[in-house]
């Protein structure tokens, strides 16, 4: 057996997982190997999460399980049968954004937008928990999340506002 197999060898050994993506229910048929990453982007089309490091260094694939920040390029989509993902298409819709989404179009939180979804549902993901209290706590909860254009004052402005309307998630 090789490191790569083709498609259809494989479908033998598709494993059924079950989670609410988003608001959706959905059963699922994926090979054990398949990250939760690939399984949103390739398998249900939400492309919002993005691929950067594949590696977990980079927070672009930030997501929320069960309301938790989580890399989704780490982990398996079968370990998360039965959970709830929220991506950043869950959080706001077209002309209907999240109240965190709102905040980082207002204060210029973001530049090319590649790490964008991740970071705020990273800054979601941290209201939600309340570790947060200063804009010292929120460098540091964001660290994860990685600006390659340097966006971070324009990103702490706009969780700093989220904050300071009461928001504790971040998210509708």
């Amino acid at each position: 057996m090789t490191g790569q197999q083709a498609l259809g060898e494989t479908a033998d050994l598709a494993v059924t997982t079950e989670m609410t993506v988003n608001g959706r229910s959905h059963t699922l048929q994926v090979e054990p190997w398949t990250s939760l990453l690939d399984l949103l982007r390739e398998g249900l089309q939400l492309t919002g999460s993005k691929k950067g490091c594949d590696h977990g260094q980079c927070g672009a694939c930030t997501v929320l399980v069960n309301g938790v920040r989580v890399n989704s390029c780490l982990c398996l989509a079968v370990m998360h049968d039965g959970d709830e993902v929220t991506t950043i298409e869950g959080l706001g819709s077209e002309g209907n954004l999240s109240p965190m989404q709102q905040s980082f179009v207002d204060h210029d939180g973001y530049q090319c937008g590649y790490c964008t979804p991740g970071q705020i549902c990273s800054a979601v993901g941290m209201l939600k928990e309340g570790h947060a209290k200063t804009e010292a706590d929120i460098r540091e909860q964001l660290s994860g999340n990685v600006c390659r254009c340097g966006a971070y004052p324009n990103i702490v402005a706009a969780v700093k506002h989220v904050m300071s309307m009461g928001q504790t998630e971040g998210g509708r």
